[in-house]
Order: C-alpha cells, then structure tokens, then sequence
C-alpha cells in the first residue's frame, strides 16, 4: 500500500540545513498538568530521530484537546515538553507564538527540535485556512505527516501543507499504512472480522463496506441482539435498536449476495442485572428469559468464533464481545483475543485491531502486544475501515 506514498525514505540521505514540518499525534492523557501515558509521545520518536541522523532542525506540530481556536491553558502542549526532551535524550524548545512561529523555527540548527504550540489555538487550524497554511508553510522546508490517527480530519496541519510543500508519511504512518494494507487492502484470505459494540447505528457504513471485503464476518456485542431481533430472535430486555431490523436484513442479504459468511451468537450469557458479578446463566437463543438481558456470547458461540479464526489467514478486529468492563461478561472478549493472539505467535495469522473500546479489551486480556498491529488512532481506523478517503492520507499520494 505504502508504495503509492512517499516515506522518508524519499529523502536525501543528508537535508542538513533544512526544517522538516512534522505533524505528530501529542493528544496525551493529561492529569494535572502532566502526561501519564507517553506511548504516542514514543510513536514519534523513530521519526524524529531519523530526521535528525539526516542533519534536519525538525520542528513538531500538533493538536491537543478542543479549544475551539481560543487559547486555552490547560490545553497547551508545554507539558509535553519535558517528558518528549527526556525520552529524545535531547532539548526540545519551544514556540508559544503561532501568529508568527517561523521567526522561531528560522534560526533552528540542524538537529535541533521545536515543538509548537496548540495549533487549535489558531480557529485557522481546523477551517484548513490558507491563510494559517501559509503561516505554517513558512515554518519548513517539507512537510512529515507522523499523524495517522489526525488523517481523517482535513486541518491545516494535516492536509492543507501536503498541497504546498513536498509532503511524505513518518515511520508511524507508514507502519500504520502498512499495516492496513494488509489486513483490508491486500489482504492474504480467508479474511474475517471481529465487530462488536454496543450499536448498529454507529457501525452501518463500517458493516456495509466489510461484507463486500472479508470471507467471514463476527458481528457480537449489543449490535449482534439487533441481528438477532431482526431473524424472530426474542431478546428479552437486551440492549438492541429494534428500529434498525430492517437495516441488519438489508446487510445481511448483502453479505450472502458477496458471499460472506454472518457469524452470529447461538446462544447466550444471560443476567437479570447490569452489574458486574450479576448471577448469570447461558441460555440458547430459542430460550432468553423475558425479563433478563445478553451481556456476553455463550460458549458455543465462543467456540465458533474460535473455529473461525482458525480457519482465517488474516483478522481485522474493532469492538468487543460482550460487556467487556464487567465480570464475568468479559469472558467472551478475552478468551477470543487470546485464541487470536496465539494464532498470530504461531504465525498462522495476521491479526490488526483498533478502535478505544478495542485497545483496552486487548490490554485488558494482556494480548496488545501480541496482535500483528494494534491501531490508536480511533476515529480514522473507523473511516479507513468503512471505505471512505482519509484526506491527510489522500494529500500524501504520488501524484
């Protein structure tokens, strides 16, 4: 896929005396006033490093929070400062001005590293403004987009510099691209997916695009019991969008018509309470209590979505199982992932997930690490995953 793009591997191997524009993801949980979890501060290390080794000042831009082109104090990427100087083992100043930050950015060395203020300070950055595009433009030489999770917004900093300056994707983006390549794009079949979640509302364009790209299909959670009421199924007091039947038959006749599989639960882990440690029962489907609510797929549900990993090349998972927060309705999330964990350590699979709801099931079965890629970026997995053009990774396109 990342053929199509241009990487920095496009670049001279020495660009000393120039300044590479590098839009990064820094939107970092925050407690007061510092960072407590760094990992998307790390994911732009590889890139500024090689920037760097090739003689270039780099300068950093990024986005945190939604202040809505006002400034904010508690949003502004100072805090980022210290924590990104430590883990580059070097000094990163600091630009606070975005009216005029190329006054700043112009007397950098090479090797030296800026990091700019808030860029939604500036209303400019989110209406994709020329005018903020040329303030930014003025700021470098090239324009680095380390930023997959930002690449479905089309900002100033994400988009409008890859019309004005020679543009190339980071190492971050490029693995992420890579990465969903392969699952989705070129994949190696039989190919399934895993989608669960609490709503068949919020995934319609998701499930549309998928049928008509992977041989099987897992639909679990709150959106497998609207599935299930569309087919006669009676769910009791499950969460389901009862509204939508006609909408889950129209999907599933457009499945069978590109000839992927639906795997639905067949049977079901039943509680009269939403609470963790809730007594529970497995129920088939021809047996849900009237009064009690599916909170996770039963066993023999659990054992076909086994068998239908073991039979796939390649998984693509976004949402959970089940009520995954709550014990024991967790299971369902856990004991999968692990089984596709172990296929993908045994080799036999390429497995990508994504999505919040996603990363923290996996991290919670302690398997993130252990999936071929797990993708942060969230609003963007979902765009590229539903089919649509992600403008920051349109902009990057050989042209």
């Amino acid at each position: 896929m990342t053929k199509s793009f241009r990487t920095l591997d496009d670049l001279s191997a020495d660009v000393g005396g120039n300044v590479a524009l590098v839009r990064v993801d820094f939107n970092v949980p925050m407690a007061n006033g510092q960072v407590t979890d760094d990992t998307r501060l790390r994911a732009a290390i590889p890139t500024i490093k090689e920037l760097q080794a090739k003689n270039a000042a780099v300068v950093l831009m990024a986005h945190f929070g939604r202040p809505k082109g006002k400034v904010v104090p508690d949003m502004s990427l100072k805090a980022v400062v210290a924590p990104l100087s430590k883990l580059l083992g070097t000094e990163v100043k600091f630009c606070d001005d975005l009216d005029t930050p190329y006054l700043a950015t112009e007397n950098l060395k090479p090797g030296e590293v800026m990091l700019l203020e808030n860029l939604r300070f500036k209303a400019g950055e989110e209406a994709n403004d020329p005018k903020f595009v040329d303030v930014l433009q003025h700021c470098g030489d090239y324009f680095v987009n380390d930023a997959f999770s930002a690449a479905h917004r089309a900002h100033a900093s994400t988009e409008g510099l890859g019309h004005v300056l020679w543009s190339c994707a980071g190492r971050t983006m490029q693995a992420e691209l890579d990465a969903l390549g392969k699952a989705l794009e070129a994949p190696t079949h039989p190919v399934i997916a895993i989608i669960g979640g609490a709503k068949v509302s919020t995934k319609i364009d998701l499930l549309e695009n998928l049928v008509t790209k992977v041989d099987a299909l897992v639909i679990g959670g709150g959106m497998a019991n609207t599935f299930l009421h569309a087919q006669g199924v009676g769910v009791g007091k499950s969460l389901a969008e009862k509204d939508l039947a006609a909408t889950a038959l129209r999907i599933m006749e457009k499945a069978e018509a590109a000839n992927c599989a639906i795997i639905l639960p067949v049977d079901a882990v039943v509680a009269y309470h939403f609470a963790a440690n809730s007594p529970s029962h497995a129920y088939g489907l021809d047996a849900i209590p009237a009064d009690g609510m599916i909170l996770d797929v039963g066993p023999q549900s659990i054992a076909r979505i086994h068998a239908a990993i073991d039979d796939a090349a390649t998984l693509v998972w976004n949402g959970p199982l089940g009520a995954f927060e709550m014990t024991p309705f967790d299971r369902g999330t856990m004991v999968s992932a692990r089984h596709a964990a172990e296929r993908t350590k045994a080799k036999k699979l390429i497995s990508v997930a994504g999505g919040g709801d996603t990363v923290a099931a996996l991290n919670q079965a302690g398997v993130a690490g252990d999936f071929s890629y797990v993708s942060t970026a969230g609003g963007a997995f979902l765009e590229w995953m539903e089919g649509k053009p992600l403008p920051g990774v349109e902009v990057l396109k050989v042209r």
